[in-house]
């Protein structure tokens, strides 16, 4: 097979249809970048599922006398209910799933309030007896939360028991969907760039006509005759894919690791590596669907 001949003929098939080759190159590039964007959106999630997950506490509320919850009687926790619950925590049956447990006085809790607000009008209303006293669990295994939920909650001067993972979920679950959008919208996009390439492909191919005609003629194979208009899909695919396997490397190192990294310090983010290991993928994609999708639109028109 005469390589440089069918490279010549890709050429060819470029320069007449280079407008919807630009088309192809465009569609390809935003709908991968939406894909990338999704893939890396999933990998950041699973980063910060494994740094919060990790660092999430069992809180375990003592009753104050605002407390709302009936069992507290509109009274803070006696000293005695307080040791009741520390003995709880460091006993035989909760202990072995326990790693630390610290305990927040109402005057710690409001320093770290004000510490917090500092400036602004909730710091100057606060008030020490507006806080209750407060347990922090870390537990071995944050998946068993649920045991020390079960075992403490409507004890005497427990105002409430709470896993703080319950708080991260919803987080969670908008950057889930914010990523299945992404997913849904590349899937969209690259049903277009599909249609758009075989469209690509049978305008090249009826331009060339007489030429397929003599190529018939004296025998060419079906391969040869084909080869150019794919190779045609997958170069214009290529070089979009290429194009947002760039866009999405750019994203991360100068928005996530220039800007996101630096104002959340104590946070991981995927980084240029991660967007590194995407790229690659994002070409196969294009490409695989480039070179299906002109096969096809080509065998179709010449009938084989």
């Amino acid at each position: 097979m005469n390589f440089g001949l069918i490279m010549s003929e890709v050429g060819q098939g470029f320069r007449r249809n280079l407008s919807m080759v630009v088309s192809v190159i465009l569609v390809t590039f935003i709908s991968l970048t939406f894909f990338g964007a999704a893939i890396l959106l999933q990998m950041q999630i699973g980063e910060l599922k494994g740094y919060w997950y990790d660092r999430a506490e069992v809180a375990v509320y003592l009753c104050t006398e605002i407390s709302p919850v009936p069992g507290c009687n509109a009274s803070d926790a006696s000293p005695e209910q307080v040791e009741a619950v520390r003995a709880e925590l460091e006993g035989s049956t909760l202990a072995p799933y326990i790693e630390r447990v610290e305990f927040e006085t109402k005057q710690q809790a409001y320093d770290n309030f004000v510490a917090q607000w500092e400036g602004t009008a909730f710091a100057d209303i606060a008030d020490p007896e507006f806080f209750g006293e407060t347990f922090y669990v870390n537990m071995i295994d944050p998946d068993q939360a649920e045991i020390i939920v079960d075992q403490l909650s409507g004890a005497p001067g427990v105002e409430n028991v709470e896993d703080q993972r319950a708080v991260l979920e919803p987080i969670f679950a908008i950057m889930n969907a914010a990523s299945y959008t992404a997913i849904g919208i590349a899937a969209l996009m690259l049903v277009a760039a599909v249609l758009l390439i075989a469209t690509t492909i049978r305008l090249s191919a009826f331009s060339r006509r007489r030429e397929l005609g003599i190529m018939r003629l004296v025998g060419a194979s079906n391969r040869f005759i084909e080869t150019p208009f794919v190779l045609e899909g997958v170069l214009a695919a290529a070089i979009g894919a290429a194009l947002a396997g760039g866009a999405i490397t750019a994203i991360v190192h100068f928005f996530v690791g220039g800007y996101l990294a630096a104002s959340f310090p104590t946070t991981n983010f995927v980084g240029v590596e991660d967007a590194l290991l995407v790229a690659p993928i994002l070409l196969a994609v294009g490409g695989l669907l480039a070179a299906l999708s002109a096969s096809f639109a080509i065998r179709r028109y010449l009938k084989i």
